[in-house]
């Protein structure tokens, strides 16, 4: 999962290396695949990410669950050092939870060809996840773009690239573009007039020739 806001959102990977810098962007490796290799958690762990602090109510309502569900799997996230509490926003028995890191990525590319089948396993329903969220936020831009203005639609885009390449190159090619996607960030404070979070996603891999 790359980025966007950038990967602020995205619920885990990147094979190229990160370009985070000083942020605060976790590592996943094997103990944590575990903890986040759940659809319903990586649901959770980006809307704690995109949005903010919340409860599992919160939480229950904004993704269609119920409240003991959230619960539950934000109790696992928080275990794995996910998530942890935010006790100051809390008022009486309310509990509220908030994301550890702003965004995670793989530990390295390696990683994505482990050698035990549990694990990549776990990766499997990781990046899945993050496949069909990029489906669902794409398919709701296009079902909702005559709601924004002219501008922000005329400045979306949708496009696709066939270039042959080796794997270094399409490495290389992968680097340069969160290089691009990061000299943007923070160049437009929060609360901007006429600003909005965009969305970001990159694809790049092999296709046969026929």
């Amino acid at each position: 999962m790359t980025e966007n806001e950038t990967d602020r959102h995205a619920p885990a990977p990147a094979a190229p290396t990160t370009l985070a810098g000083d942020r605060n962007i976790h590592n996943v490796n094997a103990r944590t695949l575990r903890t986040l290799a759940h659809p319903l958690r990586i649901r959770l762990l980006n809307a704690l990410r995109e949005f903010g602090p919340a409860t599992a109510s919160g939480l229950g309502e904004r993704l269609g669950e119920s409240s003991g569900a959230t619960s539950y799997h934000l109790r696992q996230l928080a275990e794995g050092g996910l998530v942890e509490d935010a006790p100051e926003l809390g008022k009486g028995r309310e509990r509220w939870w908030r994301s550890v890191h702003e965004g995670s990525v793989f530990e390295s590319a390696d990683f994505l060809t482990h050698a035990d089948p549990e694990v990549r396993g776990a990766i499997d329903v990781v990046m899945h996840e993050a496949a069909t969220t990029h489906a669902q936020e794409l398919n709701t831009w296009l079902g909702t773009m005559g709601e924004w203005p002219q501008e922000w639609r005329r400045s979306s885009d949708m496009s696709d690239f066939k270039l042959r390449l080796t794997p270094e190159l399409a490495r290389e090619l992968s680097q340069k573009l969160h290089a691009v996607a990061e000299s943007y960030r923070d160049r437009v404070p929060e609360g901007t007039e006429g600003s909005a979070v965009v969305r970001t996603h990159l694809h790049v891999f092999p296709r046969p020739s026929e």
